[in-house]
């Protein structure tokens, strides 16, 4: 092992590869905090997370003024002990968004750089468990799309053997239905189709809705309900067979504890930024599997893939693209899967000057 001797931060903003909008909101642009811890003997881990356009640079002073200090001087190599001292030197602003994508980027710095000086990829390095792990498309799905558009757009995908595609709802009911319908009657039975709210409905709406979509066979209800609604979640999941998919929206193991015990859920979307990193993200997959509950996680293809293939009941990637700008390599894919990078590390092949093209004004800083 060797100590941190420097922490390098930054922050990039991406713009959306194309225009995403959901039932309460728009991505606007992808704040990126990014960390490279370095140690003694000058091995490099880097690491992020992200935010929808706000909160970036709130992240970005928490790694600096809490995080980053702490850090010079600890053995890179002890992970978890390093991941739970920096959440209870937080503790005071704990369980948050902000802390927990802080947390998150660090952690999965350290974690490329654990697996970096081991010659190891993330997913032999966190349980080695699969090989490849399906596709769907949200890209096409967006909620200001109309139905044609979909239709277009989830033929293609099937075509280039995405085993299915996201359709975002929040729409009048019965418009909701209908694009559904037109999405299912293009793309046949075999074809998955999910859905999200983005948390849009409250309880007794969602149990109607779920009655409808019925009719269109879809594969899953994503965040029907806000994400702090558990007895919602209770109450809907006993009323339907559709699935109920949560967890974008969770920022702790404990609240994902609560949703597998009362049966809150049947599909586990953690996210590997707002959970706090790949260490819990670990832990959380690791709990859902205990329940015979599949993980599907939430965005961030690029690291996700890794994860999921480390675990045995991770059944889906998330296919939104949106590192191509500003890495030299993209997420290998084959026949509709996706396959983790043999390199060692995160698999991430971060192209440094562009990303240099996109830091925000005096993002740029160092702790030694």
């Amino acid at each position: 092992m060797a100590r941190i001797t420097r922490v390098e931060l930054s922050m990039v903003v991406l713009e959306p590869k194309v225009k995403r909008v959901d039932a309460i909101q728009s991505f606007v642009a992808q704040e990126t905090p990014i960390v490279r811890i370095i140690d003694a003997d000058g091995a490099v881990g880097t690491g992020y997370s992200y935010t929808i356009g706000t909160g970036g640079h709130s992240v970005l002073e928490l790694l600096t003024r809490t995080f980053a200090p702490a850090l010079i001087g600890r053995e890179a190599g002890m992970v978890e002990q390093i991941w739970r001292d920096l959440l209870f030197l937080s503790h005071a602003t704990t369980v948050g968004a902000i802390t927990s994508l802080a947390l998150a980027t660090v952690d999965s710095a350290l974690w490329d750089l654990r697996c970096r000086k081991a010659g190891l990829p993330l997913h032999v390095m966190a349980g080695g468990a699969q090989e490849k792990v399906r596709l769907y498309t949200t890209e096409g799905g967006w909620l200001q799309l109309e139905t044609q558009a979909i239709v277009e757009d989830s033929l293609k995908a099937k075509a280039d053997g995405f085993g299915g595609c996201k359709v975002k709802v929040g729409r009048p009911v019965r418009e909701d239905v209908s694009r559904l319908i037109a999405v299912r009657e293009a793309v046949g039975g075999a074809f998955e189709i999910f859905t999200d709210a983005n948390q849009a409905f409250a309880v007794d709406e969602a149990i109607r809705r779920a009655h409808h979509y019925r009719e269109a066979d879809i594969g899953w209800f994503e965040e029907p309900l806000p994400a702090d609604d558990v007895d919602g979640h209770v109450r809907l999941s006993a009323s339907t067979t559709i699935p109920i998919a949560v967890g974008e929206s969770l920022y702790s193991a404990s609240h994902f504890r609560d949703y597998l015990q009362r049966r809150a859920c049947s599909v586990v979307q953690v996210d590997v930024a707002r959970i706090g990193g790949i260490t819990p993200w670990l832990k959380v997959a690791h709990m859902a599997e205990s329940f015979n509950v599949a993980v599907c996680p939430h965005f961030l293809m690029e690291l996700h893939v890794g994860l999921c293939c480390a675990v045995p009941n991770a059944r889906w990637v998330e296919y939104i693209p949106q590192l191509d700008g500003v890495t030299r390599s993209g997420m290998r894919i084959e026949a509709g899967y996706a396959v983790p990078s043999a390199e060692p590390g995160l698999g991430i092949d971060w192209d440094w000057e562009a990303l240099g093209r996109h830091h925000a004004e005096g993002s740029a800083r160092a702790i030694s």
